[in-house]
């Protein structure tokens, strides 16, 4: 089981390619799935990395242009074949809502599964939280309305001393108390503090996606101590004055958000189709920010 791993199921821009497939990601935390973007091919993609689709739940959409969201009617006609249970929940904007609901309307009346739709806006706020994760989103500065997705790991708890909690004989009812920072109060009223008992948590990790966006410092802002960034770099050097009437970035620009946010790793992503090779993002991007992973399908990338 995974922890909190990230999947590229694809890393190209505009239109499949040869080389790269439209933007998909999913991140696997803790045995359950959550789809970022989902461009043509995402189902295989899917099954090209053994990614279950039983255990998709989550899918979110940054933008509504076609390579980040037409994988979408595929996905849900394969999944309702399959006869997936339970429900997923499509986090998307009014309109992607009511596209998707008039081509399943059309297309694939009858599903095993629920489709919620939660929509989204152009601002930061949190759209998904349960107890381990959360996660947020916030704008982004493209063409169309765009937002990035931000998943942060809660704080994690404490580790017990055994011999500690031995020495004291802690009942076991006692000890989820402790792991969250408790103190234990002897049955003589003695208080045995808290330090004693554990050691500190693990780090909590946090991985932020920034789909498709013009370079704007305040993006820096919104990532700012993220452990991992995904920003987009359409654009090397030779093609940089393509990239803001166009609304995306180069990967040097990707690398100056990294560095302004103080982030730990940068992964580029989202090239065009113009290129023959990934090797100039990865070396411009490095001449700002010293930490870059060029983005490849089948990549998998653990984060803790």
């Amino acid at each position: 089981m995974a922890n909190f791993q990230v999947n590229i199921l694809g890393c190209g821009s505009a239109t499949p390619s040869t080389r790269h497939m439209p933007a998909c990601q999913v991140i696997d935390f803790r045995d359950r799935l959550f789809m970022i973007d989902c461009g043509e091919g995402a189902q295989l993609q899917m099954m090209k990395q053994r990614l279950k689709f039983s255990r998709l739940s989550h899918i979110f959409i940054s933008h509504l242009h076609g390579d980040h969201f037409l994988g979408l009617p595929g996905l849900l006609s394969t999944l309702a074949l399959h006869e997936k249970g339970g429900s997923l929940t499509i986090h998307t904007f009014t309109e992607g809502a009511r596209i998707l609901s008039e081509i399943m309307a059309g297309f694939c009346r009858e599903t095993s599964f629920e489709i919620k739709y939660n929509i989204i806006t152009p601002k930061r706020a949190v759209i998904f939280e349960d107890h381990a994760l959360t996660v947020e989103t916030f704008p982004l500065y493209h063409r169309v309305p765009c937002v990035g997705f931000k998943f942060s790991e809660k704080p994690k708890a404490r580790h017990l001393r055994g011999d500690m909690i031995k020495f004291y004989n802690i009942p076991v009812c006692r000890l989820e108390d402790i792991r969250r920072g408790a103190d234990y109060v002897m049955p003589d009223g003695t208080v045995i503090a808290n330090a004693r008992l554990t050691t500190d948590p693990d780090p909590s990790v946090s991985y932020a996606y920034c789909s498709d966006t013009m370079y704007n410092p305040a993006v820096a802002d919104d990532v700012r101590g993220v452990d991992v960034l995904y920003h987009e770099s359409t654009y090397a050097d030779n093609f940089a004055e393509k990239a803001a009437p166009r609304g995306h970035s180069t990967a040097r620009e990707a690398a100056r958000i990294a560095k302004a946010a103080g982030v730990g790793k940068l992964i580029l992503g989202h090239y065009s189709k113009a290129y023959d090779s990934d090797e100039p993002f990865a070396r411009e991007a490095s001449e700002e920010f010293p930490n870059v992973i060029a983005a490849t399908e089948g990549m998998k990338i653990d984060l803790l």
